[in-house]
Formats: structure tokens, sequence, C-alpha cells
């Protein structure tokens, strides 16, 4: 696996992350617990070394399980890993969103707990929706957590974009955050401005959601009907008509060569946009990863296979 630097932080990421929120929910359907322990170690023999998870990825009545579910199945290996990690919102009390120095504490410990570490490598303000959600006195309690040791980075996950953007942006420029996780995906392309200030100031960029929450998997079809409460049950017919037929005409365009899949496909463009420091995959299995890692050890799309998917890009979808 190749290794791209997030920013300047020194850490040295697989161009593939695990993104842990199916391992620890039922977003996007069941997973069992073995199966979900037992991928964070095959990804690690993969070459895997950044894993992605939050107190968020829970149920209705326990937090963060796909914390405990990582920090099981990293065991004597965590130092192999690189983990970001969230606060502001849990499973249990999703909104508001929290941003202040009571919760960060709070958060962080409960968090190093379910991870069984000693330390956070990156800690993201899990997308908060506007400016004024963030309470002054968190700046020093999070400067007294790295001091402490417990976090090292500090990152902004970046949701309701138009609104944020520009906090982002100042963040970044004033140095308080070290990286930015962003939607980026064929179907979702609205962060690049923010990836480029990114790439300008020198601060990671972590891209999710690069699989457009499945309708990039090559497995949703029009009449696909979505479990009851999973993140795609909200669209109606005709909306996921929409986004299926997208990705056939996406199919046509960027695969070729070694891409032999529209995941592959997807994963591939991710990692060939400017600034992109990693690209998380949502994997719920083994295959499902594998096809990421492929995609990172594939040659970069052609440029102009890339115009050509650009070409007919017409509108951003709505994220998760």
């Amino acid at each position: 696996m190749k290794k791209r630097l997030l920013g300047k932080t020194g850490l040295n990421c697989s161009e593939i992350g695990l993104g842990t929120w199916a391992l620890g929910s039922s977003v996007y359907g069941d997973v069992g617990n073995d199966e979900a322990t037992r991928l964070v170690g095959e990804s690690l023999d993969c070459g895997i070394n950044f894993f992605d998870t939050a107190p968020l990825y829970g149920s209705k009545t326990v937090d963060g399980i796909a914390e405990s579910v990582l920090g099981k199945g990293l065991g004597a290996r965590r130092d192999e890993a690189i983990i970001s990690t969230k606060f502001g919102r849990t499973a249990r009390n999703v909104m508001p969103g929290r941003f202040n120095a009571a919760e960060a504490r709070e958060s962080c410990e409960a968090s190093l707990s379910r991870l069984g570490t000693d330390r956070i490598d990156l800690l993201f303000f899990h997308s908060p929706f506007g400016p004024d959600e963030i309470d002054d006195d968190v700046w020093e309690e999070l400067g007294r957590l790295r001091s402490e040791g417990k976090i090292r980075f500090l990152g902004h996950s970046v949701s309701m974009y138009d609104d944020t953007r520009d906090m982002s942006a100042q963040w970044m420029q004033d140095r308080r955050i070290d990286a930015i996780q962003v939607v980026l995906s064929p179907f979702n392309r609205e962060t690049r401005p923010l990836i480029k200030i990114a790439m300008d100031l020198d601060c990671g960029v972590v891209a999710r959601e690069c699989m457009a929450n499945g309708f990039l998997s090559g497995t949703i079809g029009k009449d696909t009907v979505f479990p009851e409460g999973s993140l795609n049950s909200r669209y109606s017919r005709e909306e996921i008509a929409e986004r299926v037929d997208y990705a056939e005409s996406l199919k046509d365009h960027l695969i070729s060569g070694e891409i032999e899949s529209l995941p592959q496909a997807a994963y591939r463009w991710v990692l060939d946009q400017a600034g992109v420091s990693l690209a998380l995959s949502g994997a719920r299995n083994k295959a499902e990863m594998q096809d990421s890692v492929f995609a990172a050890n594939a040659k970069s799309h052609e440029e102009a296979t890339l115009f050509a998917a650009e070409s007919i890009h017409l509108q951003d979808f709505c994220p998760a």
C-alpha cells in the first residue's frame, strides 16, 4: 500500500483508510461483531494503517460501538495504526452538537477507554452545523489534552458545507486544525475549493463517502428496497433511479485499463484529486476492503478519462 503524508502532521497514512461507521451501527445493514473485529486485522494485513471512528458510531443505547470494535481488532497491533476519532456528538445524544470544553474532555476520555489506547492520533470536531455551535473554551481544553499527550492532532469533519466552509478555512489559516475530513466522490465534488485551500496551507485531507453511500458500489439498482431506518431508505424511487442512472453513466467513463469495477473506479478517482491525503473505505467485509486497496495500487486515471467524467457531471448529489 502506498502512503501519503497527512499535511504537516508527519503522519504517513495509507492511501486507503478504513472508516468504521458500518461496523458500529446498522446504517448500511448489520455487520456481525466477529466479522467487524476480524476486518480490522485483515485491513492491517493489506497495508491499511489509518482507521476512522467516532462515539456517534453506535446504537441508541450504546455510544462508540465502532470504537470498541476497532480497539479489540487492533489489540496488540495498536502501534501499527493511526486512529482518528471525533467529539461533539454521540450515538445516544446526536443533537445538538456539543463543542465545548467539558464535552471535549469527557468524549476524549471515553474514546480512549473504548479504544484501549493512551492516545488519539487525530481528533475531529464531528460536523458542527455553524460557528455559533463552537464555545470559546473548547480550544483551551483541546490544548490541554494535546499537552497531556491524549490527542496528537486536531481536525474538522465537515458537514453542512455551505454553512461551515468559511469556518473550516479560517481554522486552517489560523493553524487551529491540522486536517479536514470532507465528502468527496464522483457524485459529490462541491468540497474541492476547500480541499484546494487545505492543499495550499499544507493541511491534511481525508475523503469520506467515496462510494456515495453505496450508489457507487455497483450493487444498487432502481428496484432496490432499503431496510427501514437505514441511511438510504430516505430516498424516493425517483431519487434512487436518478442516482443509479448517473452511476451507470460513470461506468462508461471511468472503467478502463486496470480498473475493472465501479467501486475501484470511484476510489481511484478520489485518489486522483489534487490535495487528497487518503480515501476512507466504508467496507463491511474483506472483499469490499480489497476492492479499495486494489484501486489504490492501480495506475491513476488518464487525464482524458478524468476530463470525460468531469464533462458529464451536472450536479452534486446530497451527501449523508
